[in-house]
């Protein structure tokens, strides 16, 4: 009888489930996906309806937040209605609500026996009503050992209690139409949310007619990445090499890609989670917890400005001297290098073509690569799809980087884009081809590249070019004041920093020689033809084979003294008057000062003087005094202590009136010192 119930039930289940479905004529089919290197992935799904009809979308748990977030709906002859879902703890609310627990639902017996006291009606050879009193298993032993379990149904009636065996039931109805509807919802609750993970969203469109309805949201989604290869001519003057681009993805959608309209967007949009799905309770009177999203808004950045032409308006003469020619063209010494250079061989055949490679489009924050063919991607695989297939300009140099650590520098390519629109960032793999096939020259990484504009791309140490740099510190005064007794200085503080390179015997070379910016530092040296970036200057030297120049930076930085005159020692002050940049009178007010300094230490050496002989007085008296007490005093040595002593006593009364004098003058001469300097004002 518990397998008539139950099946009873799952039959009303499905009719209602059925009816659903045969409301929407219209299924829901994914067409379009684009993947964004902001981590996201934009889906949508197209279905034809007519008139007002249900779509529903079986999705991931993870992804309801982001979708409750995002989702949009294009109906051009219509509008959405309504859309809902499970909430995020469907059967917990569900069984909150209803008599019994989800254990009640696993046989018939438990189900009777939590909601004892239930009127059911159950029909058999002797049909029977009443309200559940009891349900106990009872075992039965039958042929050959075997045994099975049935239970006994014991039912108050209006005959008083009766039994039944409940397996042996024809059938088993609650007689009170709410309860049986609860216990029908309960069911079709544990049938829709069998799988945990995953919610359904039904959205209801209303409109007239057939039309196509498009449902898209934004979910978290792996980064697609992109990676190029740069085959490189044999010859090193060659202004042109051969650039492939290819985006790696994943499909971590859940569901497969049947013939998908795809996009990859490059680009760095503001994009957060926030748990729209939680639901969230105010526990009067506190506060409640505010819950809002946050916005969670450096390979060579490129060149910045061009300081040559800032202080020059224009074009600039070069810097003298053969060893430095500083362009950004192709390297004067290359035609000379070639006459040298063996016949050139046949070119190397270009890489095979990409078909299908996407079509790009700039726009103002992002660009976006559109796969012109339809792309079928199972759940979990990876695919390469094609992005750039052209030949781009380069210039084969050696980058001196700011943080040089070796000898050496660095084998670069100045890489120009001029495919119209930007280039993602991502890893360059080099290749050097010839007529006998590629040779393997390095890894580079690439930044994020605008149209129009170039990048450096450090792929490999030039062991045949070797660096050295030299660093040199000075500082000189270029302007003084005084005031208050107070000495200003400005100072200018000098750094030189001397790069001597050596090209190979048989190479020409060009280089690209980084100086690294220093915070309240200027460069003074070169004035012309550098490049500035984010954090460095750039300046070329190009060289001939075998040789080898030198090229300096120059940057200075003013400083700012405020130094008390009164405290300045003697090799200062003399540094001060040394200074050809110091005002005149400041040197003529130091030599004042010199020699009114001089003679306050000859007043004070003077009146050190004199007290140093009243100490050695002082002293020898004492010694005197200590002799008469054991001299007899009729004795002629006793005579001739006396006499010493009032010789001395004499010469003591002197010294003092003459140290009281030199301590005044002395105290004068530094006063007129102290006043000399607090009344200068230059």
């Amino acid at each position: 009888m518990g397998a008539r119930v139950t099946t009873a039930l799952l039959i009303s289940i499905l009719f209602t489930a059925l009816g659903a479905s045969s409301a929407s004529a219209g299924e829901l089919a994914l067409k379009r996906v684009m993947l964004s290197t902001g981590g996201v992935a934009y889906l949508e799904y197209e279905a034809e309806v007519n008139g007002d009809e249900k779509l529903s979308l079986d999705v991931p748990l993870d992804q309801v937040d982001d979708i409750l977030k995002s989702i949009v709906v294009y109906d051009s002859k219509g509008g959405v209605g309504s859309a809902t879902l499970p909430g995020r703890e469907p059967l917990t609310q569900t069984f909150s609500e209803l008599p019994f627990d989800q254990g009640a639902l696993t046989s018939p017996a438990a189900l009777l026996t939590a909601l004892q006291g239930a009127e059911i009606r159950v029909g058999s050879a002797h049909p029977v009503t009443g309200r559940v009193l009891s349900v106990v298993p009872e075992t039965v032993r039958l042929g050959n050992d075997a045994t099975t379990t049935r239970n006994r149904v014991t039912l108050l009636t209006a005959d008083g209690l009766q039994q039944f065996i409940l397996e042996e039931a024809e059938s088993v109805h609650f007689t009170d139409p709410a309860l049986e509807t609860q216990v029908e919802s309960a069911l079709a609750s544990l049938a829709a949310h069998r799988t945990k993970d995953r919610r359904r969203i039904d959205l209801v469109t209303k409109g007239t007619g057939a039309r196509t309805v498009r449902i898209g949201y934004v979910v978290a989604a792996p980064l697609w990445k992109a990676t190029f290869r740069l085959s490189l001519p044999s010859d090193p003057a060659a202004q042109a090499a051969h650039l492939q681009g290819w985006a790696v993805l994943e499909n971590m959608s859940g569901e497969d890609w049947k013939g998908v309209e795809l996009t990859l967007v490059s680009g760095n949009p503001v994009s957060f989670r926030q748990a729209i799905y939680q639901a969230y309770y105010v526990a009067r009177p506190e506060v409640p917890v505010e819950v809002a999203g946050r916005i969670l808004p450096r390979p060579d950045t490129g060149v910045m400005s061009d300081l040559d032409r800032e202080r020059t308006g224009g074009s600039a003469a070069v810097p003298g001297g053969s060893a430095f020619r500083a362009s950004l063209a192709a390297p004067a010494s290359a035609a000379e290098a070639a006459k040298s250079e063996p016949a050139a061989v046949l070119p190397a055949p270009p890489p095979a073509a990409l078909t299908d490679a996407a079509t790009a489009e700039e726009g103002f924050t992002q660009v976006t690569f559109r796969v012109p063919v339809p792309v079928s991607l199972e759940s979990g695989h990876s695919s390469l799809v094609a992005l750039v297939d052209r030949d781009v300009p380069v210039i084969r140099l050696d980058l001196v980087p700011a943080d040089l650590t070796g000898n050496h520098p660095l084998a670069s390519i100045r890489l120009t884009n001029d495919t119209g629109v930007s280039l993602p960032p991502g890893v360059v793999t080099l290749y050097e081809a010839d007529t006998q096939g590629a040779t393997y020259l390095g890894d580079a990484r690439l930044a994020g590249l605008p149209a129009r504009e170039n990048r450096l791309l450090s792929y490999a140490v030039d062991d045949k070019t070797k660096i050295a740099r030299d660093m040199e510190n000075t500082s000189a005064i270029v302007k003084g004041s005084i005031s208050q007794g107070v000495l200003h200085l400005t100072s200018t503080w000098r750094r030189t920093v001397t790069y001597r390179v050596s090209a190979p015997a048989g190479e020409a070379r060009r280089l690209l020689i980084e100086q690294a910016m220093l915070p309240g530092w200027q460069l003074t040296e070169p004035k012309d033809r550098v490049e500035q970036t984010a954090n460095a200057y750039r300046v070329a030297l190009d060289l001939k084979p075998g040789e080898t120049g030198s090229f300096a930076f120059v940057l200075e930085q003013p400083r700012f003294e405020e130094l008390r005159i009164t405290d300045l020692g003697q090799d200062r002050i003399a540094a001060v008057v040394a200074s050809s940049a110091v005002d005149p009178a400041i040197k003529n007010a130091f030599t004042e000062i010199a020699r009114l300094r001089q003679q306050a230490a000859a007043a004070k050496t003077a009146a050190d003087r004199i007290k140093g002989e009243i100490s050695d007085l002082t002293q020898d008296q004492q010694r005197i005094r200590a002799n008469l007490e054991s001299a007899d005093r009729e004795s002629a040595l006793h005579k001739r202590y006396m006499a010493k002593l009032d010789e001395e006593e004499t010469r003591l009364e002197t010294l003092q009136a003459d140290s009281a004098k030199a301590n005044q003058d002395a105290a004068a001469k530094a006063d007129l010192v102290t006043s000399y300097i607090f009344s200068l004002k230059i």
